[in-house]
């Protein structure tokens, strides 16, 4: 039986075949498993590609002790923490660092000069009750451009595009960093509604931070940059103006799409201090999974308390939690 690949898929192996970053091999070798069709004629290449996927998975995690593959696992992939894990990308000198330093206990190096980052850093922002994960990297520009970045942008669950208001060439630096990486094949995108249809390309939801808010005096690259990004959210920023800061915070929170679930022992008060993290549309099923896979099956029922019920609403597993609501599990 022939097996009727599309011409996609022989795009997406070329690609695959020239890959030599093995996190980026792997997803491109899950893209085409998953491009194609199932029937007795792709039995043989979907198990060598189900081979070839372990193997990478194998590399990935260490089985295969390479110096280049430990380069990639230090560069290109950190470890997810917290609520949300969100990148932050621009152009040289455009004030990450500073962002990073500001909101959490990071201390990375800054100067007056360009390309001072050389490799990424992480820290932890705190919004009310959760941490978020934030990711300093080097700056992207004609000059310069780590290839590690494209599988951290990939990975991140939320893009913060730095813009420096305080440089005349602002629009011309956004645009570069734009079209380096849709040449790398990331898209970003004020919402993400749909995959793409070109599986080497990926989307990634991204909000704008127009930072050194102060120095855009007449406000016109603020205004360019609406222009440039007329669907985006855009959040002025200065590391002076702690209100900003604050609305920054709460921008990138809402933009992970997440709620905050508090838990709350029979006969106890609610524990605020490690909320249950689920995507928007979650469920108490959702929640009771998040504590333990086998939380679901024994609970009977559970109870909720949160803006727009009563205290102590009876529901099921079924029922479609919100932003701060405080459950109790019944065995």
């Amino acid at each position: 039986m022939p097996a009727n690949l599309p011409p996609q898929y022989y795009e997406l192996e070329r690609e695959f075949k020239r890959e030599k970053n093995p996190r980026e091999k792997l997803r491109l070798a899950e893209e085409l498993l998953a491009m194609m069709p199932k029937h007795k004629g792709t039995d043989k290449l979907q198990a060598e590609m189900k081979a070839k996927i372990s193997k990478l998975k194998k590399q990935i995690d260490g089985a295969v002790k390479s110096h280049a593959v430990h380069q990639a696992k230090a560069l290109d992939h950190i470890e997810k923490e917290g609520a949300g894990q969100v990148i932050l990308i621009g152009p040289p000198n455009c004030g990450k660092s500073s962002l990073l330093e500001t909101l959490t206990h990071a201390k990375p190096l800054i100067a007056d000069y360009p390309y001072t980052t050389r490799e990424p850093m992480t820290g932890m922002m705190e919004f009310e009750t959760v941490q978020i994960q934030l990711i300093d990297t080097p700056p992207i520009s004609s000059e310069m451009y780590e290839n590690y970045l494209s599988g951290l942008i990939r990975n991140a669950d939320l893009v913060v595009l730095v813009a420096d208001l305080a440089q005349e060439s602002m629009a011309d630096d956004i645009n570069y960093v734009l079209s380096k990486l849709e040449e790398k094949r990331i898209i970003l995108k004020n919402e993400i509604t749909q995959k793409p249809e070109d599986p080497r390309f990926s989307y990634k939801k991204t909000i704008i931070c127009a930072h050194k808010e102060y120095d855009d005096e007449d406000g016109s690259r603020l205004k360019k940059l609406t222009e440039i990004f007329p669907d985006f959210n855009i959040v002025p920023t200065s590391i002076v103006d702690d209100d900003s800061m604050k609305r920054f915070k709460k921008a990138v929170f809402e933009s992970l799409c997440i709620i905050r679930v508090y838990t709350k022992p029979i006969g106890h008060e609610a524990d605020y201090k490690a909320p249950i993290i689920l995507p928007i549309g979650g469920t108490v099923e959702d929640a009771a999974v998040n504590l333990h896979k086998d939380f679901a099956h024994k609970m009977k029922y559970a109870k909720v308390w949160g803006q727009g019920k009563f205290d102590g609403q009876r529901v099921q597993g079924d029922f479609v939690l919100n932003d701060g609501d405080i459950i109790e599990f019944h065995m």
